[in-house]
């Protein structure tokens, strides 16, 4: 995964909140039913089976205090979908999965376990400028660095955030990830480079974002 320029983030990924409603209102009505059928028909058994269980945790999630939510919400996803790299499961070198197709498939790399996890938070009610998915490079063994995703909840928007990440099972404060730089992040409201949030008109050409959240209008969210 290549680190895109500060430039290209904003043309090609802001979402803003009228391109959120031009695309269907995501999440206003959400269908559960249809994509538990969806995951029957296109995916088999045991992915309608995991689709039961993520509903039965966010049923069970809903009463908790945030904190509680947001562990059960990362440990869901880590423990329920294997690691894989986009060449390995869809045939192509990046692609960005809806949670139907990440519990269809039974398989995700760092963005679709993100994406996953900021949908279920958003369906649990947890405010959307909360949350942003954060491009980060990662180090690695060896001193390496690699390009990685993962989600930010944000008590306070200027504050530090708690970090959701498929590579570990525990929910930490980013200051206890001294292996994650940030790049940038965004939401379905904006994008940030170095803290700041960047303005850009909605209606310029969005990519796999924008695609994503068209997927998933037409299957249920």
């Amino acid at each position: 995964m290549k680190y895109p320029s500060p430039h290209s983030i904003a043309r090609r990924w802001w979402v803003s909140g009228w391109i959120w409603l031009l695309l269907g209102g995501v999440l206003a009505t959400p269908n559960l039913d249809l994509m538990q059928r969806l995951a029957q028909e296109r995916y088999g058994e045991n992915a309608a089976e995991t689709v039961v269980a993520w509903r039965q945790m966010m049923d069970e999630a809903r009463s908790q205090p945030v904190e509680q939510q947001l562990n059960l919400v990362n440990q869901f996803f880590n423990r329920r979908i294997r690691y894989a790299l986009d060449p390995d499961i869809w045939g192509v070198p990046d692609y960005w999965a809806t949670p139907l197709e990440t519990m269809g498939r039974g398989m995700g790399d760092c963005e679709d376990y993100a994406i996953a996890k900021y949908i279920t938070l958003k369906l649990l009610g947890v405010p959307n400028e909360r949350l942003r998915l954060i491009y980060v490079r990662a180090r690695t063994a060896g001193a390496l660095t690699e390009a990685h995703m993962v989600l930010g909840y944000f008590e306070d928007p200027t504050g530090e955030p708690l970090i959701l990440d498929n590579l570990i099972t525990s929910v930490r404060p980013a200051s206890r990830r001294s292996d994650l730089t940030p790049v940038f992040s965004f939401n379905s409201q904006g994008l940030w480079v170095a803290g700041q949030q960047q303005s850009n008109n909605p209606t310029t050409r969005l990519s796999r974002w924008r695609e994503v959240l068209e997927r998933m209008s037409t299957e249920g969210l």
